[in-house]
């Protein structure tokens, strides 16, 4: 126990550190998962916003995705390349282009969430049916989608 621990009497860590230590050992987890279907942790976060459906434009999926605008276009242009994204120019904005998954995309990213499923299923077998349920409940009321596009898709 920290001496902070100590001192406010909860016994218990901050949240921010417990949440901390959940997310590196999720991603350290995930990270061979990913290695082994040739994505990286970035390419994994586009694909599934994209399994949500399209984005709009490049800025509007760079902020979705809390990713520098700049470093996206590189990604992309890597996704586009290897065919499992579609880049097609606005229909109001022929200079902006709507960003979507192609098929190859969206299957890619079916069997590596899959995998990452099975992970979490052993990640999670510490807690019972009824504590996996509670968890999986309550974590999106404490970090709700941000956006209305994903929230809707």
């Amino acid at each position: 126990m920290s001496e902070a621990d100590r001192e406010d009497g909860t016994g218990r860590e901050d949240l921010g550190a417990m949440f901390a230590r959940v997310t590196r050992r999720l991603v350290d987890a995930e990270a061979p998962l990913l290695a082994e279907n040739g994505l990286t942790m970035w390419e994994y976060v586009v694909l599934s916003r994209l399994a949500l459906g399209a984005a709009p434009n490049q800025l509007t999926l760079a902020r979705e995705i809390r990713h520098d605008k700049t470093r996206l276009i590189k990604l992309l242009d890597d996704l586009q390349r290897r065919g499992l994204v579609v880049r097609r120019p606005g229909a109001a904005d022929r200079r902006s282009y709507t960003v979507s998954l192609t098929d190859a995309g969206r299957a890619l990213h079916a069997r590596v969430r899959a995998a990452i499923r099975a992970m979490e299923d052993g990640f999670l077998a510490g807690l019972d049916p009824a504590e996996r349920r509670s968890l999986l409940a309550l974590l999106p009321r404490l970090a709700p989608r941000e956006t209305p596009e994903i929230a809707e898709g």
